[in-house]
């Protein structure tokens, strides 16, 4: 398995998404941050720190500064773990669910009529789907 940021918890609530894990596969020294890159926009990158404890790590962001980005009405966001040198894609693969793309449903948030929520890709790694106004 090559190295990648593991997710053990995902919590969606009150205008936060908080996401938590283990660093997998890289030395986990130094200082970390969450990253999250549109897919349409990979240069308008949003940052958050990541508090590291061995080799565990938490972070969280705000859904309004997923607003304040101003992108298209259906945007994703793919979650990477970094430490300036290294970026890890964040997802779940160790353990035995396959396909949490259609197992795992976390509540959407809402922030005026942007609506934002947690999933897993086929591929098991974590992103973030927002949508805003009347896109379905």
């Amino acid at each position: 398995m090559k190295p990648h940021a593991e997710i053990t918890e995902v919590w969606p609530r009150d205008g936060l998404i908080r996401v938590v894990g283990r660093i997998h596969g890289v030395p986990a020294v130094g200082t970390w941050q969450l990253v999250l890159t549109p897919r349409s926009h990979a240069d308008r990158r949003l940052r958050y720190d990541a508090d590291v404890k061995g080799d565990r790590f938490e972070s969280e962001l705000a859904v309004r500064d997923l607003a304040a980005c101003g992108l298209a009405p259906v945007e994703e966001w793919d979650l990477h773990l970094t430490d300036g040198e290294v970026e890890l894609r964040a997802g779940r693969h160790l353990d035995d669910v396959h396909g949490k793309k259609k197992i795992f449903v976390y509540p959407e948030q809402r922030l005026g009529e942007l609506r934002v929520r947690p999933y897993y890709t086929i591929k098991d790694n974590l992103s973030l789907e927002c949508r805003t106004g009347g896109s379905a």
